[in-house]
């Protein structure tokens, strides 16, 4: 049975990463649904199969990039400020964040409401979505690093927060849902890195069961992602991002309620 629940782990890995509803959440609240300890080898295994959604951003848009390099300036400008506050921030977001269910509840909800908020702004033509990466600045760049910064709290979503500074900064959907898809990769890279660096690994110990576990998150979470990251950018073609606001309500309410039983 433990390996369907490392199944589920890595299915939800790739499918939440990329989406603006907070991998971290998911992970955390699904955990705790299916009782799986929080034991050393599980934070590892949460770490390392991020490392699948970032093979699927690479497959999805290694050319992308390569047609596009003066962006890679920009990410890494916007990787900075999210580092720093990451690192200065790392043992309150490890010590206080994740333990709290009830903040992650709430994060999901609040962010929830600011997406429905903002595409209510754009529907009434109170915010026009009217730039494209090629207008994108080395200030903007920043300041959006600074907004993915506050996904250190649970339930926020580093895509969400990428997503929603864009959008308020007059940035397209598809764009700004691009845009934190290519920001993921230092993003994510680095925070994993820093995190084996301050748990440490020799606590670890892989036996076979382990290492098939571990593969299994790593492959399950590729595959989804792959899969996620295509459906989402054709899924904004004719759609707004309500849904998200929806769902992320709906989610916070129903564990909630469960942590209230």
């Amino acid at each position: 049975m433990e390996i369907i629940s490392y199944f589920i782990l890595g299915a939800i890995e790739g499918i939440t990463e990329f989406l603006p509803i907070s991998s971290t959440a998911h992970l955390i609240l699904f955990s705790y649904l299916l009782k799986i300890p929080q034991t050393d080898f599980h934070k590892f295994f949460e770490v390392f199969i991020q490392s699948g959604a970032i093979l699927a951003v690479f497959v999805s848009y290694f050319k992308f990039i390569l047609n596009n390099k003066r962006l890679i300036k920009n990410i890494i400008i916007s990787f900075i400020p999210t580092a720093i506050i990451s690192v200065i921030l790392y043992r309150i977001i490890k010590n206080i964040f994740f333990e709290s269910y009830f903040l992650i509840i709430f994060m999901s909800i609040a962010v929830g409401i600011l997406f429905i908020f903002i595409e209510y702004l754009i529907r009434s033509n109170k915010l026009v979505l009217n730039k494209s990466l090629n207008n994108l600045n080395y200030f903007q760049s920043f300041m959006i690093g600074i907004i993915q910064a506050l996904a250190v709290i649970p339930g926020v979503s580093r895509a969400g927060a990428v997503i929603l500074g864009m959008l308020i900064l007059k940035f397209k959907r598809e764009d700004s849902v691009i845009y934190s898809f290519l920001l993921a990769v230092p993003t994510i890279i680095a925070a994993g890195i820093y995190d084996l660096y301050k748990s440490g690994l020799k606590n670890l110990y892989f036996d076979f069961s382990n290492i098939i576990y571990l593969s299994v998150g790593f492959l399950t979470s590729f595959i989804f992602a792959y899969l996620t990251i295509k459906w989402f950018i054709k899924y904004l073609e004719k759609n707004d991002l309500n849904i998200f606001g929806y769902y992320r309500i709906i989610f916070g309410l129903i564990f909630l309620v469960i942590f209230m039983l």
